[in-house]
């Protein structure tokens, strides 16, 4: 329905958002490392560093013997499937991870990143018990992201690229187009949607990422803001 282009949301305490361009870059990196992978090869590396409920839960055997079971709460978020799901999950990024890493700073950014992935993987596992599919995808942790963002910058303005008849450009608040997010998450959890997508890591990366960054912030950065 939309696609997030920029936001009208200047940086106050950091002069450069290096850690959130740093997360695009190596996310990159490892998908065109997937990309030099073929066949059995790019199956082998999804099922060895995505997060398998069965594996997590110990109860099969971890594929990578010297890779510890819960590691994978962190790789699978650097994986993807296609370029469509690395470039969608990176514009968001792009979007609303400098902000979030301004309100935070760049150590405790990184760190809330990393938790988001660890907190959206524990929300599929969660209702996933069974799962032998791996998950992965950035979207999770994108997802804590933007849950920091409706929290700290509701008021913010955000431009989006919504497909009405055609195309085009329209300035709402982050509010509205971050709390349409999650609502489609949420109605596609409550009709029982058999698609592909992991909607209650992406719940369960929303959810965690509004509760990190009210505990992390900065003490000088309001909650509701963005006007």
């Amino acid at each position: 329905m939309f696609l997030p282009l920029h936001d009208r949301n200047a940086i106050r305490h950091i002069r450069f958002p290096f850690v959130t361009y740093a997360l695009i870059a190596l996310t990159i990196l490892c998908f065109l490392w997937q990309s030099t992978l073929q066949g059995a090869a790019w199956d082998r590396a999804t099922i060895e560093l995505g997060m398998i409920p069965v594996v997590v839960r110990d109860l099969y055997p971890q594929p990578l013997p010297w890779l510890p079971d819960w590691a994978t709460l962190f790789t699978y978020a650097f994986l993807h499937a296609d370029w469509l799901h690395l470039l969608s999950n990176m514009l968001f990024l792009w979007v609303f991870g400098d902000n979030i890493e301004d309100a935070l700073g760049h150590v405790k950014f990184l760190l809330f990143y990393l938790a988001c992935a660890a907190l959206a993987a524990l929300a599929h596992l969660l209702f996933n018990l069974g799962g032998t599919w791996p998950l992965v995808g950035a979207s999770g942790a994108v997802a804590g992201v933007m849950g920091a963002y409706i929290l700290l910058y509701p008021h913010a303005r955000v431009f989006v690229l919504a497909r009405i008849v055609i195309p085009i450009p329209l300035p709402v608040p982050a509010f509205w187009m971050l709390g349409f997010w999650i609502a489609t998450q949420l109605f596609y959890v409550a009709i029982g949607s058999d698609d592909p997508v992991a909607w209650w890591a992406h719940i369960g990366g929303f959810a965690g990422g509004m509760v990190l960054a009210a505990l992390l912030k900065r003490r000088d950065v309001p909650l509701l803001g963005g006007r």
